[in-house]
């Protein structure tokens, strides 16, 4: 059975849709899971290192590597908080996995400096049946661009426009279902489709 790793995930969505489509998922973050499902509360670094596995997918925190956020670098001397949220991003896209994805949303030019590169492609919510806006990049390694599913009407920034509260950030970081259905089944029937070609290239056994 493939294996996948939703590191920084408390939610449990893209783990619950891998796990739907036949997968070995895990999630992992800080925060105890939102649904129940395997879940690890650690660092997830450490999962990485002790595990195998045959896909990562990574959502590392933005606040600092976000155009959105980067008026505060200066004004809040945050620059270490920045280069420590992009070296992050960087081990997680360098990690010892087949195949590896990593979502934010639009970065700065400093935080794309020390990263290297920028995005393989961008989606939008409203392309997987959700009438929002809100782009979403991803660097990848060995997995496809995904494909839009449901392209909607009726778009709007409804992350963008939530009301200020203290769990204002969780609903910004949640990844909608649509998305996660899409990765489930494109990557994961890519996934497998070379598992049958490719066994011997994988961490983990069928």
């Amino acid at each position: 059975m493939a294996k996948v790793l939703i590191a920084c995930e408390f939610s449990g969505v893209v783990r619950d849709a891998f796990a739907a489509h036949g997968w070995n998922a895990w999630s992992c973050d800080l925060l105890p899971t939102e649904s129940p499902g395997r879940h690890y509360v650690c660092d997830a670094r450490k999962a990485i290192e002790n595990q195998k596995w045959d896909l990562l997918i990574a959502h590392p925190p933005c606040t600092r590597l976000c155009n959105s956020g980067v008026r505060w670098l200066h004004e809040r001397d945050l620059w270490d908080d920045m280069r420590a949220a992009a070296e992050l991003f960087n081990t997680f896209l360098a990690a010892p996995i087949p195949h590896v994805a990593v979502e934010n949303p639009v970065m700065h030019g400093h935080a794309r400096k020390i990263i290297g590169r920028g995005p393989d492609f961008t989606i939008q919510p409203w392309q997987f049946g959700h009438g929002e806006i809100k782009r979403t990049c991803f660097w990848t390694k060995n997995l496809p661009k995904l494909t839009p599913t449901s392209i909607v009407d009726g778009r709007e920034p409804k992350v963008h426009f939530a009301s200020p509260g203290k769990d204002r950030w969780k609903k910004r970081s949640v990844t909608l279902h649509g998305i996660a259905d899409a990765m489930a089944k494109q990557w994961g029937d890519f996934i497998c489709r070379k598992m049958a070609r490719h066994p011997d290239v994988f961490l983990t056994t069928p």
